[in-house]
């Protein structure tokens, strides 16, 4: 479960105070879908990085499974952003000069796993994927899809209890979108908990719940398959400030 109270992330600009997340509370339970959107700035990467413990709150108190992050040391976060979630990025964030299988043998390799596991633990993971058959591939020799696909094996090799996508399909075109939705989806079906922060009204309408965010404080919520346009839940934010709270 994840656990935001009045979560503040605040900058220094200058002279000046930006606040990117602005007192976010909310609640995430074990396997929910939940997708994050907003204009641009509003603050949805920086609520992921915070709930992905790349970043750390200025204020406020982020629980991850009943535990309060901001009582963790580097070392525990480390184990926490290595081995409890997983990432997925607009840009794949492959290694270049590596092939398919061994760019999602990499977490295991940070993580100390034997060597004799890894592999054979990589190929099921593409496997799952649809990819085995370009297990010796590099990048380069991939396409878009197929590269957002050896991420999302690479992201879920340890079996996180969270995923967060960042723009996950921004780069693809419409079809190997929908392939690598299609498999998030299954990744959620399975019990694993996805955060998805996207623009795209088609993706947010995959989730259970979508989150609206402006000026870093969530001023809408919704089911996704009530969400009709970012547009219109603005304005329905705007014609009712009660759903500000929380």
């Amino acid at each position: 479960m994840i656990e935001l109270v009045d979560v503040w992330r605040t900058y220094d600009v200058g002279a000046e105070k930006l606040h990117a997340l602005a007192g976010v509370q909310e609640t995430i339970d074990t396997g929910e879908h939940v997708a994050i959107m907003g204009p641009s700035g509003s603050g949805k990467s920086t609520l992921l990085n915070v709930i992905g413990c790349l970043d750390r709150p200025t204020a406020g108190s982020y629980r991850l499974n009943g535990r309060e992050v901001a009582g963790l040391g580097e070392d525990e976060l480390a184990r926490v952003r290595r081995e409890e979630i997983g990432y997925v990025f607009q840009s794949h964030h492959l290694v270049e000069r590596l092939d398919a299988v061994a760019n999602v043998e990499l977490p295991m390799t940070f993580a100390g796993v034997a060597r004799s596991e890894r592999r054979p633990r990589a190929m099921e993971a593409l496997i799952e994927v649809r990819l085995q058959d370009r297990a010796s591939h590099r990048p380069s020799e991939l396409s878009g899809g197929q590269r957002q696909r050896v991420a999302i094996a690479r992201a879920t090799i340890l079996r996180p209890r969270v995923l967060l996508a960042d723009e996950p399909t921004g780069n693809l075109d419409r079809t190997s979108g929908e392939q690598v939705l299609d498999l998030l989806g299954g990744l959620n079906a399975g019990g694993i908990t996805l955060l998805v922060v996207t623009h795209d009204v088609e993706v947010a309408r995959r989730a259970q719940r979508v989150l609206i965010l402006e000026d870093g404080r969530i001023v809408h919520r919704c089911a996704g398959r009530d969400l009709t346009s970012l547009a219109d839940a603005l304005g329905s934010a705007a014609r009712a400030p009660a759903d500000l709270s929380g």
